[in-house]
């Protein structure tokens, strides 16, 4: 494939072109590696030049899914594979001359927000999301709940206490003293004839029936849990004494989240581990190879902490066909994790280890907030 004359060319697509012309300029500027890397709202492209990245005028975020097709193409990958990672080769000619390219895709943690969203839009079914204490579910929620706040909708919340008021939307406050527990004011809600409900806090057999039941009827229902991971809900429920093909019919979506401490902007400098840290979360150093990591030294703004403000790391596991199954099938947490992983959940580990890449925090927060892993 002789890419000079492809770049050089009007009449290819925008796509196409663009492929071209991001191989031509890395082979021009001697770069050994090309980085494609998506976030939030941005792509970031890197050329490793000389040892060094370099930061090179990056492609527009709209183009993202396309380039990335095209690229797989070019390497006879499947195009339709974006949940596990994938390893392909292209041959090109630039210059008269013939260039091997190894090509390697790995899904990241920016594709969570996407099935998150999506459970969010379906019509009816149970989202879970899981954690301890003070790990920001319920500020998950909220944020799921005004998203779908609209007047056409009949939004009613049941929690233990209302922490956060939101206009258009019915909130109760269980009162177990007078007999308003969340079962009993689960029942008095769903006379009420609401579409979407958000339930506290699942902590009992009674609750998680009726929540379970709710869904089943076209409800859609989200709600948190106590437990360690996303998998671990499913557990959870079953413990609870749900039927395993009640469960595998209602719940769409199961999280877990932690909050890790940001390094703080003003006094953010670059930091070298030692290969003992590494050894403790049990990653490979070459997972940061060209990547330079950061902490806070310690200033006036953060206290001398080195951080200032958290960040939620999040765990999204989609209840697929083939999870499904094994939910039927009554299978560990541990299994059910394995196949999750499989089909491109990114865990909590690794989750926290992409906000250590980005710059955001670091291996010490990892190894705190996910401890059990």
């Amino acid at each position: 494939m002789n890419i000079d004359q492809l770049a050089a060319s009007t009449e290819e697509a925008p796509v196409i072109k663009l492929a071209n012309l991001i191989i031509v300029q890395a082979i021009k500027d001697r770069a050994s590696d090309i980085h494609i890397e998506p976030f939030e709202k941005t792509v970031r492209l890197r050329y490793r030049i000389d040892g060094g990245l370099v930061d090179v005028t990056p492609p527009p975020k709209n183009m993202q899914v396309a380039l990335a097709s095209r690229l797989k193409i070019m390497s006879n990958l499947d195009i339709a594979e974006r949940r596990l990672p994938q390893d392909g080769r292209m041959r090109v000619k630039v210059g008269g001359r013939d260039i091997d390219l190894r090509v390697s895709f790995m899904p990241t943690v920016h594709g969570d927000f996407r099935r998150f969203k999506a459970a969010v839009d379906a019509p009816h079914g149970l989202i879970l999301v899981t954690g301890p204490t003070g790990s920001g579910k319920t500020t998950t929620l909220y944020s799921a709940l005004n998203e779908l706040n609209n007047p056409e909708y009949n939004i009613i919340t049941v929690e233990d206490p209302v922490e956060f008021q939101i206009p258009g939307i019915n909130q109760v406050t269980t009162k177990k003293e007078i007999g308003l527990t969340f079962a009993n004011a689960l029942r008095s809600i769903l006379r009420q004839d609401p579409d979407i409900v958000m339930i506290g806090e699942i902590r009992d057999q009674e609750t998680a029936e009726i929540a379970v039941e709710a869904a089943l009827t076209g409800h859609q229902v989200l709600s948190t849990m106590h437990c360690n991971d996303a998998p671990g809900a499913i557990a959870r429920l079953d413990d609870m004494g749900i039927a395993p093909f009640l469960i595998s019919s209602s719940v769409i979506l199961s999280c877990a989240q932690r909050l890790v401490r940001r390094v703080c902007s003003v006094c953010k400098e670059p930091v070298t581990y030692p290969p003992k840290m590494y050894e403790d979360l049990g990653i490979d150093p070459v997972y940061f190879d060209g990547v330079t990591l950061h902490r806070g030294r310690g200033c006036e703004r953060c206290k001398n902490t080195g951080y200032s403000g958290r960040t939620a790391i999040i765990e999204v596991m989609t209840v697929t066909d083939e999870i499904r199954k094994l939910v039927i099938q009554r299978a560990s947490a541990h299994e059910i994790g394995k196949v999750a992983i499989a089909l491109g959940m990114r865990t909590l580990r690794m989750a926290a280890l992409e906000k250590v890449r980005e710059g955001v925090s670091t291996l010490e927060q990892t190894l705190i907030a996910t401890a059990s892993y």
